[in-house]
């Protein structure tokens, strides 16, 4: 890990986007832990806009059952959690419970709880253990990165989603859709957005992604260690990848390509104007909830690997961040919350109010999700691979100058196959001269 570092870089932005969302900042009268252990109030950092509401939801029926207040303090889509997180270190205003992403924790060397003792452990091989830290990171959910899909528009198409197996039959499932695009009112084949600022995170992270672990054992780190070993991808490899965006790009609406919003492309598909969409099993809480999605006939939906070279018939999953404890805060309370979110009642609103998907193996729960289903089957048939794009420098995916300008520039014209490669070795080369 690395120390804490580029703090004063982030304060500004962090203080002036997000300083006043923490007034309520728990008060610690002692440094005792008795004094700690009764701790009235308690601060958890979300990231995960989409699941605000459960989220608030989960503080309050703890607070009902215990006493203890968990005020949530929210991030947006697309705002660097990261550098709000070092703003409130500055600023004496630390989360008692913080998100991380895989890169995020090394910011915090040293400075949060090791929770390997913590019950809950022994429950989950999801947490983030560090080699030198132990466990740090509490896992609140499992996500999976995949060519999602209307089954129904597949159907009605003649597509087997099974057949997409290569780049020639993704292909040929694009044109059948796109034949009977007209008849059927759609908007476009595939909904896809790579809108850089907002969005950034959806392509220079998860479509990054799909090159990097595609088709690979979950402990397979070939692609990544190449990355960074060499700051570059592997030209082949890449290729294959580049090919595939194209005829994504080439069949999505050009409306949405390049300037559309997360809420709009996910209202898109859910209302059924889409045979396919470049986002994850996360959106499936949005479509539960969707009146267009039940208007459209709460159609099911489904998961085909992005099968850029013959052979890939994997998904991407992982926890796509974790809750951390850091040492300076309300510790005792702070554990006691993560204790109770691993259990029955925890459980029941993570899994059945914010469709998540449970790390825990005792949990009995199944989310009223389109795609827990999915995510399931996949997860029995051993037919996952790892998310090894978070292993990168923190922000080189979704920060200004990442590859999600990359990505853009791509799917605008301004670079072909070949340039696009290009552009994003030089974008990782420059990333990791700034390490």
């Amino acid at each position: 890990m690395k120390k804490l570092n580029s703090i004063l870089g982030c304060m500004v932005l962090a203080l002036a986007v997000f300083l006043s969302a923490c007034t309520k900042q728990a008060e610690t009268t002692s440094a005792t832990s008795d004094i700690e252990e009764s701790a009235s109030e308690i601060t958890l950092l979300n990231i995960k806009a989409e699941v605000t509401d459960q989220i608030k939801t989960l503080a309050q029926t703890y607070e009902a059952e215990t006493g203890v207040h968990v005020e949530v303090l929210e991030v947006g889509p697309g705002v660097d959690a990261q550098a709000m997180i070092k703003g409130l270190y500055l600023s004496d205003q630390m989360p008692d419970i913080i998100a991380c992403e895989a890169s995020g924790f090394s910011n915090w060397e040293g400075l949060l709880l090791d929770l390997s003792d913590e019950e809950w452990a022994s429950r989950t091989s999801g947490a983030y253990v560090d080699e030198n830290y132990g466990t740090i990171g509490f896992p609140y959910t499992t996500e999976a990165i995949g060519l999602a899909y209307n089954a129904d528009i597949l159907n009605k198409c003649g597509v087997n989603p099974a057949s997409i197996t290569n780049l020639d039959s993704m292909r040929a499932a694009f044109e059948a859709v796109d034949a009977n695009k007209e008849a059927l009112g759609l908007d476009g084949v595939v909904d896809c957005c790579v809108e850089p600022v907002n969005l950034g995170w959806s392509s220079g992270n998860h479509l990054f992604g799909v090159y990097v672990d595609s088709g690979l054992s979950r402990d397979d780190t070939t692609y990544i260690d190449g990355i960074n070993d060499n700051h570059a991808v592997d030209a082949t490899r890449f290729s294959n990848y580049a090919a595939m965006m194209s005829l994504i790009y080439q069949y999505s609406n050009p409306d949405m390509l390049l300037s559309g919003d997360y809420d709009s492309q996910v209202a898109g598909f859910a209302a059924g104007k889409y045979a396919f969409i470049t986002q994850g099993s996360w959106i499936g809480a949005s479509l539960a909830a969707s009146d267009a999605y039940k208007a459209a006939g709460s159609f099911e939906v489904g998961m085909a690997p992005y099968a850029f070279e013959d052979g890939i018939d994997t998904i991407l999953t992982s926890s796509p961040s974790w809750w951390a404890i850091p040492k300076e805060g309300q510790t005792e309370a702070a554990k006691a919350f993560l204790q109770w979110c691993s259990e029955d009642a925890g459980q029941k609103i993570l899994v059945e109010q914010a469709g998540f998907v449970s790390p825990f193996t005792d949990c009995q729960y199944v989310a009223d999700d389109p795609f827990a289903p999915v995510l399931s089957a996949y997860l029995s048939e051993g037919k996952t691979s790892s998310w090894h794009w978070m292993d990168l420098p923190s922000g080189v995916g979704s920060n200004e100058g990442g590859l999600c300008y990359c990505f853009y520039r791509f799917a605008a014209g301004e670079d072909d196959a070949n340039t696009f490669m290009t552009d994003i070795n030089n974008t990782l080369e420059t990333w990791y001269a700034k390490q």
